[in-house]
């Protein structure tokens, strides 16, 4: 990918990217290089791995009947884990933009069939935890 493009990729994109290295390459060093989005995509990415748990636990509170987090696809679940870490924590952002930034992100590493379940999760689950929205 040339650096011209790299450089206008969503934001969310990068959280996907950092967040899938982590989980392949847990001992690798990670690195934010300078972008206007930087603090924004380390907070998403510290705060998705250090409240992974308890995302889990919203997932399952929320969605057991919808979804087995054991046999999800690696892709899917971090884009879930990512996006439901900012319906719980960035309360600025509203829920439906958090929720079509991630959709489009998707689309650069999920299937259709992927991208139409994780709408169908993100929906059920954002009218849970941002009742008020």
């Amino acid at each position: 990918m040339d650096q011209k493009k790299s450089k206008n990729l969503s934001p969310r994109i990068k959280v996907i990217q950092k967040l899938y290295n982590i989980l392949m390459n847990p001992d690798s060093l990670v690195d934010y290089p300078k972008s206007q989005y930087k603090k924004f995509i380390k907070d998403v990415v510290t705060g998705t791995l250090e409240r992974s748990e308890l995302i889990e636990d919203q997932i399952n509170s929320y969605l057991a009947e919808d979804i087995n987090l054991a046999k999800t696809d690696k892709l899917l679940k971090i884009i879930l884990f990512a996006a439901i870490f900012e319906l719980m924590f960035k309360h600025n952002t509203p829920k439906k933009v958090i929720i079509n930034e991630y959709l489009l992100a998707s689309e650069h590493f999920l299937e259709k069939i992927q991208i139409g379940y994780l709408n169908a999760i993100l929906d059920k689950i954002s009218k849970e935890l941002r009742k008020g929205d």
